[in-house]
């Protein structure tokens, strides 16, 4: 089986495919065609989230995927979140996310970010303060808006729920106090953000790990790293290809962006990576921590304030 098929088994039951379509930042009046080429492609898993403002294309792409019989709905698995200020009407959230699809259900619903922002603040997405600094309600626990989201599962309205972007110390918090363990933790992910304590705490729980930003940032170091690329030599393959197999081979779906349909095709390549790969690309890992004093972080929180949540702004 081609690995592009390959798929991880959920704590639901469900099967999530190991490679998918991200939608983050994709141009507008790209993304559509991009998901109707990508499921053309083979692509069976297509990311998206009520802030990228370009669920409607997605909902479009994924419509003319359909109405072209190159896949019929129940052979998509389409991931939405909930938004930081829908945080306190999480199903008004979910009921957005659908309209803007177009479809009656997703396979998967995460908590975006786990804080909450003012709903009824000075923008419907991303409220501030007079001073510029994000209007955050520090009062609403990311607790709350999970038992919101596990109300959910009974509507068939989602697949399955989950979270994204959550650190080992809101994990620890949240799983004392959930009915529903979450299927998904999605996380910023890379050999420069391993992030290992995270994806093996969630292992332990039974939660799947997706990957968002497997490449680092576009153009960025990771692509032209000595071990990264001697991995891709060795292999017959490109930087960007051994990049993304390496989350296939540590049990993580992986999310691939692009809007480009050669370079979608070519994110399609994913190979079997060996102990060998395996060990240069941590090696890799950890002597870049070593010596950037700490992992590299690239997307952080719209939030105005350091990754990890304080208290307090």
């Amino acid at each position: 089986m081609p690995l592009t098929d390959k798929r991880f088994k959920l704590n639901t039951g469900a099967e999530i495919p190991a490679l998918g379509l991200g939608t983050w930042q994709s141009a507008p009046g790209e993304v559509q065609a991009a998901v109707t080429t990508a499921l053309r492609l083979g692509y069976r898993h297509i990311d998206g989230a009520l802030c990228y403002q370009n669920e409607s294309e997605v909902g479009a792409g994924i419509r003319d995927a359909i109405k072209e019989g190159i896949v019929k709905r129940e052979d998509i698995f389409v991931t939405t979140k909930l938004w930081c200020t829908y945080h306190t009407r999480v199903e008004e959230g979910l009921e957005e996310s659908l309209k803007n699809l177009g479809l009656d259900y997703v396979d998967l619903f995460l908590m975006h970010w786990p804080a909450a922002m003012n709903a009824n603040g000075s923008h419907p997405l991303f409220p501030k303060h007079p001073d510029g600094s994000r209007d955050i309600i520090w009062s609403h626990s990311h607790i709350t808006t999970w038992k919101s989201m596990e109300f959910l599962l009974p509507s068939g309205k989602v697949k399955a729920i989950g979270i994204s972007n959550y650190s080992l110390k809101y994990l620890e918090e949240l799983l004392p106090q959930a009915t529903v363990i979450p299927a998904v933790n999605q996380l910023e992910n890379h050999p420069q953000l391993p992030q290992q304590e995270i994806v093996d705490f969630c292992r332990e729980k039974g939660i799947h790990v997706t990957a968002f930003s497997p490449l680092g940032s576009t153009g960025g170091p990771l692509l032209s790293a000595d071990p990264v690329v001697e991995v891709a030599k060795k292999n017959g393959v490109s930087p960007v290809t051994v990049l993304l197999s390496w989350h296939t081979a540590r049990g993580s779906s992986v999310l691939a962006k692009s809007t480009n349909p050669a370079r979608i095709e070519a994110n399609k390549k994913l190979i079997a990576l060996d102990d060998a790969d395996l060990a240069a690309i941590d090696t890799y890992s950890k002597e870049n921590i070593a010596q950037n004093g700490g992992p590299t972080r690239y997307v952080y929180p719209p939030f105005g304030v350091p990754f990890g949540f304080p208290d307090k702004p």
